[in-house]
């Protein structure tokens, strides 16, 4: 068979100025590396000048740790990775693989480091520069890059992250060989299931299987869920549409959550709204069994750290005082709010502060004098009482 291929100048065009405009992006990147880095510099301690990215940026925490820690790197270690983001050789993922393999090592190695890759950075891809940055790093480092990895091995750890349409992806960070090991395992019972039920994938096989194993807690009992939702009674039984929260996830459709509450294993409390804001007005006991406590109600109001882009459940937060105590601050439900320990030592840090605007709001002041608002979300929309045009009796 011969096959005959058109060459399409319209098409090369469009790419070549897509192109184009890639490179136009990797160099603002570079330009960016350096103001953040600047800011770095005079913004006071890293966790201030992280938090006032992420505020600044509206992103997490997380990324705004990467991208200040990359631009200080860069900046000051990494002089030829930086120039190749500046030409537009790289963009500045691909220059974070540099930093972040050499973020623990001296800086005369990461000097090494940063002149072995001149010639591996352009063209490649970030597996192909992260291959390289680890086989220098080895090269130049070897002592440290053992004891590192013996380190690393100690902090093993597993991590949540939610997507989206109800899903979300918990991963394992571990040794090498343990990883591989548990794959194996998940892989070859998965294939011995296949054999007998086609109705599922291999793949859904294995995800099974890694979710039996896991929720099992004694290894072989039958498996247990433990999580918070919150749900509309009408949305639960049926005469409304309207989606529940699932705490640290959000929003999941009304015909999920009928069937998590169909589980016999579940158990409810009861939370009492103001119809008019839709905030919560007071938490229940478990299978209502006492009155609720300031800490519980705080707990299902804000269900999140209540910092401006944090996630953390509240059920794994602290609650604590917008304004402390010690300056006389209330504890009450309008000055106390669920925050996250990186989050709750936050307002220690010089020109931060924050003043409750009411039922767990606030309003947070950073150090280059922004302001940003934060209200816990309202359990349901506002609901205004309906007219009644009946006559009276």
């Amino acid at each position: 068979m011969t096959t005959t291929l058109v060459f399409n100048p319209k098409a090369a065009r469009f790419l070549d100025a897509a192109h184009d405009e890639e490179v136009s992006l990797r160099r603002a990147q570079g330009r960016q590396v350096r103001f953040i880095a600047e800011f770095a510099a005079v913004g006071g301690s890293r966790r201030s000048v992280t938090e006032e990215v992420a505020l600044r940026f509206s992103v997490s925490r997380n990324q705004a740790f990467l991208l200040v820690e990359t631009s200080c790197a860069l900046v000051a270690r990494l002089p030829n990775t930086l120039a190749a983001l500046e030409k537009g050789d790289i963009d500045l993922f691909k220059a974070s693989k540099v930093s972040h393999l050499t973020r623990e090592v001296s800086d005369e190695v990461a000097a090494q480091v940063d002149a072995f890759m001149v010639k591996r950075l352009a063209g490649r891809d970030p597996t192909a520069i992260r291959k390289s940055v680890s086989g220098a790093v080895q090269k130049f480092d070897r002592a440290g890059y053992k004891a590192r990895a013996e380190k690393k091995r100690a902090r093993r750890h597993i991590s949540l992250e939610h997507e989206d349409e109800t899903m979300s992806t918990l991963s394992g960070f571990l040794p090498s060989e343990v990883a591989g090991s548990i794959y194996a395992s998940m892989s070859r019972a998965a294939r011995a299931r296949r054999a007998q039920d086609k109705s599922r994938t291999l793949d859904q096989h294995r995800a099974d299987i890694f979710a039996e194993r896991l929720l099992a807690e004694d290894g072989h009992g039958k498996p247990r869920a433990h999580i918070h939702v919150y749900v509309d009674f009408l949305t639960l039984a049926g005469a409304r549409d309207d989606p529940a929260i699932l705490a640290g996830y959000g929003p999941i459709p009304d015909w999920l959550v009928r069937e998590i509450a169909s589980d016999p294993g579940s158990t409810w409390s009861r939370l009492i709204t103001d119809p008019a804001t839709g905030q919560l007005l007071e938490a229940g006991a478990d299978k209502y069994r006492s009155p609720a406590s300031l800490a519980r109600l705080i707990r299902a109001r804000d269900r999140e750290c209540t910092h401006p882009g944090c996630h953390r459940p509240a059920e794994f937060s602290e609650i604590d005082h917008i304004i402390n105590w010690a300056r006389d601050g209330r504890t009450d439900h309008h000055n106390c709010h669920a925050a996250c320990k990186i989050h709750n030592l936050l307002k220690e840090e010089p020109g931060w502060s924050a003043a409750p605007t009411g039922n767990g709001g606030m309003t947070i002041t950073t150090p280059s004098g922004r302001t940003y608002d934060a209200t816990p979300e309202p359990l349901h929309d506002p609901r205004p009482e309906p007219e009644d045009d009946t006559p009276p009796f």
